[in-house]
């Protein structure tokens, strides 16, 4: 008896890696090499790659394929039909696995509905990704980026409500709903610890 709740429409191939709490909805299908945290969330249609690894956490929300060589870090959200690429430069009747580039989306960050992750970026942490934005170079620590291509007009706290800040330069300030100190430093934005 598993410890995670699975659809009968789902597909878990035997050896895949699911932690406790998951939930995995209709017509998810999960290959063999998969690795998966606990409290993560599969909605209807999601495919994870076998060279893939989700943090704890994470919510995929629906039609969103997770290929293989790309990495989420804990508490990642993937909006519907996001889309995530693996091969820079596919053509049909070439064979390019041995090409894959890795994709990083580290912790908190969010990727919106429809938004494509070009293959070999880093999404920085508690970054924000916004609808229909096309991501085809890293992405910073908390930036928020739309657009295509995707172009970086602000910052998000780790909240997820936008900071108060100019993209250059030196300031300060407080997320409105936590409290929380944001430091922005020569470009690079830093959540001060308590």
């Amino acid at each position: 008896m598993s410890n995670y709740q699975v659809h009968e429409s789902a597909i878990i191939d035997p050896g895949a890696q699911i932690g406790e709490g998951c939930r995995i909805w209709h017509f998810v299908h999960v290959c063999p090499q998969a690795k998966i945290g606990k409290h993560v969330s599969l909605g209807q249609n999601v495919f994870i790659g076998n060279k893939v690894e989700i943090g704890d956490n994470c919510k995929i929300q629906n039609n969103v394929s997770v290929y293989d060589n790309v990495f989420l870090e804990d508490d990642v959200f993937c909006g519907p039909s996001m889309v995530f690429t693996n091969v820079y430069n596919p053509r049909s009747r070439i064979e390019r696995k041995n090409e894959y580039r890795d994709t990083l989306v580290k912790r908190g960050a969010t990727l919106g509905a429809n938004c494509t992750i070009v293959c070999g970026v880093t999404i920085g942490q508690y970054a924000f990704v916004g609808a229909g934005a096309v991501v085809n170079r890293d992405v910073p620590d908390f930036a928020l980026m739309v657009g295509v291509p995707a172009k970086q007009i602000g910052w998000m706290s780790e909240f997820g409500e936008q900071l108060d800040l100019p993209l250059q330069g030196d300031a300060t300030t407080t997320c409105t709903h936590t409290g929380a100190l944001y430091t922005l430093r020569q470009g690079t934005l830093s959540k001060e610890a308590k």
